[in-house]
């Protein structure tokens, strides 16, 4: 008997779809597993070639920027002016413009400088020290013999005793350290008991102003020189007066609200720069009629009250006293132009 014939048997359909459905997952794999090593690849290249083109630009020198010819022309008059001053004032130039270049690089790296206290709300930093550094070694370097007065370091004598340099190598240092660039060097030659230059330079806005005995008060600009003169002002109301406010760590704030009541009632205004140096010279260039305060010390005035005098104001202490050498060590100043001196004078002896 013939055996039956038996058809072949085809796989199931779920069979087939099994190993359909493996092996596009495998090819989906192996192309995913492709497209990562190219990528990787790319990545790596790239940054091959990043690398290649830093290590090209360190080796590049860069190249120097063109000089202008307007920037040329003014420091060559710059130059030339201060190079026809008295070698005295030439050289306490050159001094507050170098420790200005100090002063207005770390004022840009604020959060790099070492802050240390120095007294209730007065610090001091190494800007501050850098500066006075600077000034001392150039000084030293021009006139060995002089002697020194330093907010910083205290005083340090010299073979001739009959000068000395008189220097606040950063007046205005909350000013600096909060980022309000309104702070200045203030840096006055001494002979005997008198002053005999002066010069203040705020080395972010360039404003710098000088004088010296006799020659007259003037403030250096781009482009030459221009004489500063007290203002004409001779009534209050019309008036901007400026002034210095007792903070933490500083006395009798009492005395300072009698002094100022006055003034707000009748003065046209009133201001707290925080730079009694520039104070000063403001009230000789006529920006402001009178400055006055309390607890101060000798190297935040000893330039501005030359410049101040040969400006046309007048000076005295809180009792009156007209002295110089007085005023320079006292404590206390009010200046002033001549117009308003005498009525500014009576209404701070009235608050005494």
């Amino acid at each position: 008997m013939p055996k039956p014939t038996t058809r072949p048997t085809r796989p199931s359909f779920r069979r087939t779809t099994v190993r359909k459905a493996v092996a596009e997952t495998l090819s989906a794999e192996r192309k995913d597993r492709a497209q990562k090593t190219e990528i990787k690849n790319r990545a790596i290249d790239l940054l091959q070639k990043k690398s290649e083109e830093a290590a090209h630009i360190q080796r590049t020198p860069f190249p120097a920027r063109k000089p202008d010819p307007v920037e040329q022309y003014r420091e060559s008059r710059q130059d030339r002016f201060i190079s026809s001053l008295s070698a005295n004032l030439n050289v306490m130039i050159q001094a507050v413009q170098k420790a200005g270049r100090g002063l207005a690089r770390d004022f840009g790296e604020l959060e790099k400088l070492q802050v240390s206290k120095k007294g209730a709300a007065d610090f001091a930093s190494s800007a501050d020290m850098n500066s006075e550094k600077t000034l001392r070694e150039y000084l030293l370097k021009v006139r060995p013999r002089y002697g020194f007065l330093q907010e910083e370091s205290g005083a340090l004598a010299g073979s001739d005793t009959s000068h000395r340099w008189i220097i606040d190598p950063l007046d205005g240092t909350s000013n600096f350290l909060h980022a309000i660039p309104h702070f200045a060097i203030s840096l006055a030659l001494q002979e005997d008991r008198e002053i005999i230059a002066g010069v203040i330079f705020n080395p972010i806005t360039g404003d710098l102003f000088y004088a010296e005995k006799g020659g007259g008060a003037w403030a250096l600009t781009a482009t030459g020189s221009c004489r500063l003169h007290v203002s004409n002002r001779n009534t209050l109301n019309e008036s901007v007066v400026v002034t210095g406010i007792p903070h933490l760590g500083h006395s009798n704030p009492d005395k300072f609200v009698r002094q100022l009541m006055p003034m707000m009632q009748k003065t046209a205004g009133v201001r707290r720069m925080g730079a009694a140096s520039l104070d000063m010279a403001y009230v000789a260039a006529g920006r402001f009629e009178c400055y006055w305060e309390e607890d101060i010390k000798p190297w935040d005035i000893a330039a501005g009250m030359l410049i101040v005098k040969e400006a046309g104001g007048r000076l005295c202490t809180f009792k009156g006293d007209e002295d110089p050498a007085v005023i320079l060590n006292d404590g206390s100043i009010l200046a002033s132009n001549d117009y308003l001196f005498g009525t500014f004078k009576k209404q701070i002896a009235a608050a005494e």
